[in-house]
C-alpha cells in the first residue's frame, strides 16, 4: 500500500519570500514535495498552540514551522515564542501517546537556500515512513 502523507508548513514571510517568488515555481524545480502544503505567516511568533494542533485535527499527517534564526528573526522573538509552542503541542503528543517527530521547529535563513527544501524532503521521507497519522 503506497502512503503519501499530508504534511503542513507554517513559514515566516521572511523566510519564505523568495521560495513563493513566482508562485512557487522556484519551488517546483528544486523538487519540494508536492504533498508538502506552505502556509505563508507574518511571523511564527504569531503562531498558536490550537493552529497546529487544528493541522492535525484536518488531517495532517505532520505539522512543522520555519522561523527566522533565533539571533537574526526580523520580529525580535517571533521564532523563540513558535519555538516554544512546537514545543507545547510535543508535550501534548507526548501525553496522547503520539510520536513527537510529526511535529517539528526549524530555524533557516532568509531567502531560497537549499535547506528550505531539504528540511521538506525530510519530513516527508520521516513522515512517509511513519504511517498515517493516529489523529
Amino acid at each position: 500500500m503506497s502512503f503519501t502523507p499530508d504534511i503542513r508548513v507554517f513559514s515566516c514571510h521572511y523566510t519564505s519570500q523568495q521560495s513563493c517568488a513566482e508562485g512557487g515555481t522556484e519551488l517546483q524545480k528544486l523538487n519540494f514535495p508536492e504533498n508538502v502544503r506552505l502556509n505563508r505567516v507574518p511571523c511564527t511568533g504569531k503562531l498558536q498552540v490550537v493552529t497546529l494542533l487544528k493541522a492535525f485535527e484536518d488531517g495532517a499527517d505532520a505539522v512543522y514551522v520555519v522561523g527566522c534564526p533565533v539571533d537574526t528573526c526580523h520580529n525580535v522573538k517571533g521564532s523563540q515564542r513558535a519555538a516554544k509552542r512546537v514545543e507545547a503541542v510535543k508535550s501534548a503528543m507526548i501525553e496522547l501517546g503520539i510520536e513527537t517527530e510529526r511535529v517539528a521547529m526549524y530555524h533557516l535563513e532568509r531567502g531560497l537556500h537549499p535547506e528550505f527544501v531539504q528540511v521538506a524532503r525530510e519530513m516527508n521521507e520521516r513522515i512517509t515512513k511513519m504511517g498515517p497519522s493516529p489523529f
